[in-house]
């Protein structure tokens, strides 16, 4: 199967989960634009650049990077940024799944992984996670924001996610990074250990102002999201 038919094949099955998902679909009327598909999330557009991923050594490759001929330069190597598309939409043929990559996460990138499992040498910096990138849990955090910011550097919340998601501690561990990245778009997780609740993880606007150590203000940028730790039960106060 050529290139070429594996993207025709992924974008067809990228359209196919995404209308199942109850999204609207809308194609470019001219090919071999940096836009393969348009995604209609509660009135809101976005554009997608769809890939076929195949598998290797436990992880998904995606790959980013284009190349075209042309007669002055010869071949052009290029990459995707936020001003061409909002995000890669992925399809793993071999393993039937789908996933959605922020372009903030991919923009210029000549590739993207996805692991599928743990590193063998347990490292968890740097580490993208395939089932933290999950077609229909990117989707439904799009509907429950108010949009993309321009140049697709963020989600921005519209607090519509009132009850927080109860995250285990261990879970939390392992994928910290992405929950951190959701709580800035506006949602909100309570860890809990065997059941009782030990921290809640909420949006940065959640709590005010935030007057941080070197006395900087509201001012600031408060992307970063708030650790809170639970209260002491009221018997051992």
């Amino acid at each position: 199967m050529g290139p070429n038919q594996k993207g025709a094949m992924a974008e067809i099955a990228i359209a196919n989960e995404a209308a199942r998902l109850g999204c609207g679909i809308y194609w470019p009327l001219v090919e071999h634009g940096r836009c393969d598909l348009v995604l209609e999330i509660k009135g809101r557009m976005f554009r997608l650049q769809c890939k076929w991923a195949g598998v290797r050594n436990n992880v998904v490759e995606v790959r980013l990077a284009t190349s075209r001929y042309t007669p002055r330069n010869g071949y052009v190597r290029t990459q995707y940024s936020a001003a061409e598309v909002d995000a890669v939409a992925v399809y793993c043929g071999e393993l039937d799944r789908y996933f959605l990559i922020p372009i903030q996460e991919a923009d210029g990138r000549s590739g993207f992984h996805l692991r599928l499992g743990p590193p063998r040498n347990n490292q968890q910096v740097a580490v993208n996670y395939a089932a933290d990138y999950e077609f229909h849990g990117a989707v439904v955090q799009l509907a429950r924001t108010s949009g993309w910011q321009s140049e697709g550097r963020r989600f921005e919340s519209d607090q519509l996610h009132s009850q927080p998601e109860v995250v285990g501690a261990e879970e939390f561990g392992l994928h910290a990074p992405r929950y951190v990245q959701r709580a800035k778009a506006g949602e909100s997780f309570l860890i809990t250990r065997r059941g009782k609740p030990m921290a809640g993880v909420v949006p940065p606007d959640a709590l005010g102002a935030i007057q941080t150590a070197d006395g900087a203000g509201e001012d600031d940028d408060l992307a970063q999201p708030a650790l809170l730790e639970e209260p002491p039960d009221a018997e051992a106060a």
